[in-house]
């Protein structure tokens, strides 16, 4: 998959260009890896926190993840690019259901905005993104969970057209790390 701006029609009038217009959406790169991280532990909502990594090296999990997500064609790790920043992620993984006479499905997880430009737009343009790398594919629907005390991220999601229809369950099997 190619980068892909988030603003297919460019800007209009003579007004700077926002940063969700300037932001390109692409999948990440190794060398994202430590941003993606440092945005998901910076704004994690766990029992156990994230353990990074030290130096500016990236613990060796996140590294064997990422290349197992890399790797399979059923799973997108997803950065916001601006000004040559990391300033949002999300991982994308399709999973093909029994329900909807076997419909593919579009699960959104760890989706993250830089603190510094949220009520941007950012946010918007990447789940614009998923939304429509979903319909490309041929899912039926994009489904994700959010934690209870993410109250603004429910709102957010809510303006997107999301639906809050079911109730999550997790059952936390002691290998959280």
């Amino acid at each position: 998959m190619s980068s892909v701006s988030t603003n297919p029609l460019g800007s209009t009038g003579s007004a700077p260009p926002s940063a969700a217009s300037r932001m390109v959406i692409r999948e990440a790169a190794r060398a994202d890896l430590a941003a993606v991280v440092a945005m998901i532990a910076a704004d994690a909502i766990r029992e156990v926190a994230e353990d990074v990594g030290q130096d500016g090296e990236v613990a060796a999990p996140y590294v064997a993840a990422f290349e197992e997500i890399t790797v399979n064609p059923n799973v997108l790790l997803l950065v916001g690019e601006l000004d040559g920043a990391i300033v949002a992620t999300c991982q994308l993984t399709f999973v093909r259901h029994l329900t909807y006479h076997g419909g593919l499905i579009a699960e959104v997880e760890s989706v993250r905005t830089v603190p510094e430009l949220r009520g941007q737009g950012i946010g918007t343009a990447l789940m614009g993104w998923v939304a429509e790398e979903a319909r490309r594919r041929g899912a039926v629907r994009v489904q994700l969970t959010s934690n209870r005390a993410r109250v603004d991220a429910h709102r957010f999601y809510e303006r997107l057209g999301f639906v809050a229809s079911h109730v999550g369950m997790k059952l936390y099997l002691g290998n959280e790390g």
